[in-house]
C-alpha cells in the first residue's frame, strides 16, 4: 500500500454537464467532482500522478496541486489523492476544503487510518474538540497501533484536560515507539506528570 505521511493528493474531475433550460442546451461549468463513468478512469495515470506531486509537494506545492487535480481527473476513485490534496489544504489553511478531500479519501480508503488522523487534524485546528477526539478515535479502530494517531490523540486529551483511561497506556507506548526523539521525550514526561 502505497502510503503517504500526512500526504496530500489532489486532482478535481472535470466533466462538462450540460443543462436544459429555455429550449437550449447550454453548458453548466465543470464541478470539481462530476460523475465518471468507468470507461473515462484511468486509474494507471492516476497513481503515477499521485506519486510525481509526492515527490515535488515539499518543496513546490502549486506543482504538486496541480498534478494532484490532473490525478484526479484521470480517476477521482484515488483515495490516497484525494488524501494528499487535502493535507494541501490543511498546510495552506483551507480547513473546509481540506475536511472535504480528507472525507473522499476515508470513504475510498477504508482500512486506512492516514485519511480519519488527517481529518481529525483538521477538526483540532478548526476549534472542534470534541469531534476530533471522536475522529482520532475512529482511526485507532481501523489501525490500533497507529503512533501517529496516538500522539495527537494524547496531545490533544492532555491539552483539553480530557485524559482517560487509555492516556496512561498511549503514553508509555509513546514512550516506546513515539515517532522521534522529541516524541518518546515528551511521552516520558507527561506520562511521569500524570502519575501512577
Amino acid at each position: 500500500m502505497n502510503r503517504p505521511v500526512h500526504t496530500l493528493v489532489w486532482t478535481i474531475a472535470a466533466m462538462a454537464m450540460p443543462l436544459l433550460g429555455a429550449g437550449c442546451a447550454t453548458t453548466n461549468p465543470p464541478g470539481p467532482y462530476s460523475p465518471m463513468m468507468e470507461a473515462g478512469r484511468d486509474p494507471a495515470a492516476s497513481q503515477r500522478l499521485t506519486r510525481e506531486a509526492a515527490a515535488v509537494i515539499a518543496t513546490d506545492p502549486a506543482r504538486a496541486e496541480s498534478l494532484l487535480r490532473d490525478a484526479l481527473n484521470a480517476d477521482l476513485y484515488n483515495g490516497p489523492a484525494h488524501n494528499n490534496l487535502g493535507a494541501l489544504y490543511l498546510a495552506q489553511g483551507k480547513l473546509y476544503e481540506a475536511a472535504g478531500e480528507f472525507e473522499w479519501a476515508r470513504k475510498l480508503m477504508p482500512g486506512h487510518p492516514d485519511p480519519r488522523l488527517n481529518l481529525a487534524l483538521t477538526l483540532e485546528k478548526a476549534g472542534r474538540t470534541d469531534e476530533a477526539l471522536a475522529t482520532y478515535a475512529t482511526a485507532l479502530e481501523v489501525y490500533p497501533e497507529h503512533i501517529p494517531t496516538m500522539q495527537a490523540l494524547t496531545r490533544l486529551q492532555l491539552r483539553a484536560g480530557r485524559a482517560d483511561e487509555r492516556t496512561a497506556r498511549f503514553l508509555d507506548e509513546i514512550s516506546l515507539r513515539g515517532e522521534t526523539p522529541a516524541w518518546r521525550d515528551w511521552a516520558r514526561f507527561q506520562r511521569a506528570r500524570l502519575g501512577p
